[in-house]
């Protein structure tokens, strides 16, 4: 349901908008209390909603089949802090909480000479993030009512999800994450100026620095022994407001 009302708003702020964005007067974006285009402040704030798909890489010791990793669409919302360099460039906080789910799939090949489940070839991985990146945006010259720009940065997370510190493993079926990792980002998006406020889709990648994998107990684990690194890989679609 989330998903669908996100999509209607999408539509409808579209249709709101087609009028001013394909005319070729200018927009003056006046949403800074009568006193023209907020692009002049120093500093300006706004909100995103979007969808996010989380997946792992894995690095393996040695050479078994690919763990498989099922990827659900999650949800995402936050708040933005703008602060502007030049007409070119802005540094962005944009904090922000994103609740997604993984599911890995295990080859029965790891589970050679013990005895096992179904269930034990199947591990879902719940994550929430307390998202915290810190973004350079490089922006193009405004072309009337458009402004492209591409995106970058460093972030890190706190998963509220990660079971770092609980002292059950897999052999209980807890698969753990670590609770800080760490990220860089890269993305491209355009800026639409509209009567009241500006409207941004974006589109961004995100890449894990750091290996998030909390291995078992036991040094000969089937579901970790075999990992030498497991690190996030994202795609997120983001709706800004300002």
């Amino acid at each position: 349901m989330r998903y669908i009302l996100i999509t209607l708003a999408f539509i409808f702020t579209l249709q709101t908008a087609e009028a001013q964005l394909f005319k070729k007067e200018k927009v003056i974006y006046d949403a800074n209390q009568g006193r023209g285009t907020t692009d002049f402040k120093f500093l300006r704030w706004g909100y995103f909603l979007g969808i996010n798909n989380y997946d792992f890489n894995f690095d393996y010791n040695e050479d078994f089949r690919d763990i498989y990793v099922r990827r659900s669409p999650g949800f995402s919302v936050g708040l933005i802090g703008n602060m502007r360099v030049n007409s070119f460039l802005d540094l962005r906080f944009e904090p922000g909480l994103f609740i997604s789910t993984r599911e890995l799939t295990y080859s029965p090949e790891y589970f050679q000479g013990t005895t096992f489940n179904e269930s034990d070839l199947i591990r879902e991985v719940k994550s929430t993030y307390v998202h915290l990146p810190l973004l350079l945006k490089v922006s193009t010259k405004r072309i009337n009512n458009f402004k492209p720009f591409i995106v970058g940065g460093f972030s890190t997370a706190i998963n509220l999800s990660s079971n770092e510190d609980n002292p059950d493993d897999n052999s209980k079926g807890q698969f753990r994450t670590k609770t800080s990792p760490l990220f860089y980002e890269l993305g491209f998006g355009i800026d639409f100026y509209l009567f009241n406020f500006k409207f941004t889709p974006s589109i961004r990648g995100l890449f894990g620095i750091n290996d998030e994998l909390v291995r078992d107990n036991d040094a000969n684990s089937p579901w970790t022994s075999n990992i030498a690194s497991m690190k996030t890989r994202g795609l997120f679609i983001n709706f800004t407001f300002q």
